[in-house]
């Protein structure tokens, strides 16, 4: 049986705060945010309330692209779900894309 390979996540979030532009040991850019997620989703037929906060992180063009953004900017994440570290079990968003967007009216 073959793995799956269906690993895509879309976020809308407010960027809560980055770090600096840094650079991995093989010299592409790298950035950590944390996003803060807010939404009313439905859950087997009744609608609830959602927060959540979420590591996230990007590199290269995406990173020197997300520097440039003052936290508190709204932002669709487009990506997928790894390890936040190589060697850790923590999980964080790796963005591939993003657009900015008008925070949603909850």
């Amino acid at each position: 049986m073959q793995a799956s390979t269906r690993n895509q996540v879309e976020l809308d979030a407010r960027l809560a705060s980055r770090g600096d532009l840094r650079y991995t040991p093989a010299g592409t850019e790298a950035l950590d945010l944390q996003l803060d997620h807010r939404s009313r989703q439905m859950e087997a037929g009744i609608e609830r309330q959602v927060a959540c906060e979420m590591a996230a992180v990007a590199l290269g063009a995406t990173a020197r692209q997300l520097a440039q953004l003052a936290p508190g900017v709204y932002i669709r994440c487009s990506g997928f779900l790894a390890r936040r570290y190589r060697t850790g079990t923590s999980v964080a968003l790796h963005v591939s894309r993003f657009e900015l967007i008008e925070p949603a009216a909850n």
